[in-house]
């Protein structure tokens, strides 16, 4: 009996043995589908639409600013503190809703995880897509009042901006990998990564100066402090949107781009990382979910 001819399988993937990340530029098609269908079921029969978009980073900045502003005085410490104050909101809620939505990315679309194979990293990178197109609206704002107060930035400055999204948007897609896998078995990551979120906030200076931080620490506290990725990118912010709104007598932290730079290496480890934890446990998410 003749043996049957072999069958030529090099044009196939077995399932799992994917390059990760690098999969998902595979998939453009998909990953634009799930990015809009995002950003369309959002607002989903909301009367306003869009519009929240705006609306909900409005009444944040006007509580924080009557909160900490008028009531705390800190709008007599900051120079232009409304600019001071939105500048680095919009930097930590472009980190929360990345991060948080990309955590509860793979739970929220476990039927199709569980009935076809695509690389899984897909659901948190479109996240994260969809939670820097919610930011553009609340970049606009930032952008018109800065001009209103007579903005006008240097390259240099405009750079920084760009890397500061770009921190928050690979730091944000790090952990959303690592907490998003683990979320599938344990659910509980959820409340913990909104104890970090919380956090998020509250140890960036948003809503105080980085020297009221600098006067109470010890200097290799301080230094680690200004590593956050996080703080980083919210300082370039202020660098960019809020220091040429001043006098030009707001100070600035020292070494920036050093920060920004350890900030760029730390956000690349988290990165790794997720993706390393993510391989190891995707194997079981249709089990688990």
């Amino acid at each position: 009996m003749s043996k049957p001819d072999s069958v030529d399988l090099s044009a196939f993937t077995v399932p799992g043995t994917g390059r990760g990340v690098f999969d998902v530029f595979g998939y453009r098609y998909l990953l634009r589908l799930l990015v809009r269908k995002g950003i369309l079921t959002r607002y989903h029969g909301s009367a306003l639409g869009w519009a929240w978009s705006y609306v909900k980073p409005a009444a944040q900045f006007l509580i924080y600013y009557l909160v900490m502003g008028v009531f705390l005085g800190l709008n007599r410490g900051i120079e232009a503190f409304p600019v001071y104050l939105f500048s680095g909101i919009v930097v930590v809620n472009l980190f929360n809703e990345a991060f948080g939505n990309a955590t509860r990315s793979i739970v929220n679309n476990r039927a199709l995880v569980k009935k076809i194979y695509l690389p899984r990293e897909l659901f948190p990178i479109a996240d994260v897509f969809i939670a820097f197109v919610h930011f553009l609206p609340q970049l606009t704002i930032l952008i018109a009042v800065c001009l209103f107060s007579g903005w006008a930035p240097s390259l240099v400055q405009l750079a920084g901006a760009l890397l500061a999204i770009v921190i928050i948007l690979l730091i944000a897609t790090g952990l959303g990998l690592l907490f998003g896998s683990i979320n599938v078995t344990f659910r509980d990551s959820q409340n913990l990564v909104e104890l970090i979120l919380m956090f998020a906030t509250y140890t960036s200076p948003v809503l105080y100066s980085f020297q009221m931080v600098e006067n109470k620490l010890p200097p290799w506290l301080f230094d680690l402090y200004m590593m956050n990725p996080v703080t980083a990118a919210v300082e370039l912010f202020h660098s960019a949107f809020w220091f040429p709104t001043t006098s030009g007598s707001a100070a600035r932290p020292e070494h920036l781009w050093l920060i920004s730079a350890l900030a760029i290496v730390i956000a690349i480890v988290a990165l790794v990382v997720g993706q390393l934890v993510f391989r190891r446990l995707e194997g079981r998410f249709a089990q688990d979910l």
